[in-house]
Order: C-alpha cells, then structure tokens, then sequence
C-alpha cells in the first residue's frame, strides 16, 4: 500500500507502468533507451479513493484523464528510469493530496451596517458639495 494522507492509502497493484522512449537531447542513448514513464491509474475503480475525493480527483486532472477515468501521468525530465518512476508517482500522490483537501464553505453574504451605510452617504455628500464649488462663479 502508498500511503497518500493518513486516511487514503492506494494499493500498489492499481498502479500500471509503461516505459517509453524519451523525447529531446541524449544522443545516441535517447534511441537506445526507454527511459520516460507512463504511470496509469484507474480512478474511477479504485476502492481506496472515497467517492467525494475521486470526484475532485477527476475535475483536477483534466486532460490527463481518459473517457474511462484512467489518470495517465507522463514522466520524462530525468534521463533515468528509477528517476521519472519516482517523479511520476511523486505527481500521481500529490494531485491525489490535493483532491483530498476539502473545499472551503460556502461564503454567506453579510449586509452592510447602518453606520457604513451612513458614512458613505455623507462622503457623497461632502464629494458633491466640493464638485459644486468647482463651476463657474456667478458675476454680480
């Protein structure tokens, strides 16, 4: 089991892995070599995940998510396998911890008191009378 937080754990067998080769420079080595990681998981099956986090867990994924709720995750900034493997589930937990935060409350919409209410008329007030002052002076 991959301990997520204290109460989410995922079982290592919902884990799939596919070795890829890696795009960008290497030379001769990236034609060789498949160093890049494919880390599949299937979110949507998981019995680990409780159903409110998987529901976030799916709208944070975004593109990254299949049609069939598989969450594939693309590891390739290092140039060795054990490297992108860690760097991919590292990625895969983390978003994981973030679906599990709960969202903030709903905001309740307070009114304004009758004193700020009042401040803010007069301050139009006083505004009003000093644009007042500002036109042309009647000649006498």
């Amino acid at each position: 089991m991959i301990r997520v937080t204290h109460r989410i754990a995922i079982a290592e067998d919902e884990l799939t892995e596919d070795f890829i080769r890696s795009s960008g420079p290497g030379g001769q080595n990236v034609n060789k070599v498949e160093t890049a990681v494919q880390l599949r998981f299937n979110a949507r099956l998981s019995p680990n995940l409780p159903d409110a986090v998987r529901a976030r867990l799916e709208r944070l994924a975004g593109h990254r998510l299949t049609q069939d709720g598989v969450i594939i995750i693309t590891a390739q900034r290092f140039r060795t396998r054990e490297r992108n493997r860690e760097d991919a589930l590292e990625r895969l937990l983390e978003l994981i911890r973030e679906a599990a935060i709960p969202p903030p409350p709903p905001r309740r919409p307070t009114r304004p008191t009758l004193a700020s209410k009042k401040r803010r008329l007069e301050g139009k007030a006083k505004r009003a009378d000093v644009k007042k002052g500002r036109g042309r002076q009647p000649t006498d």
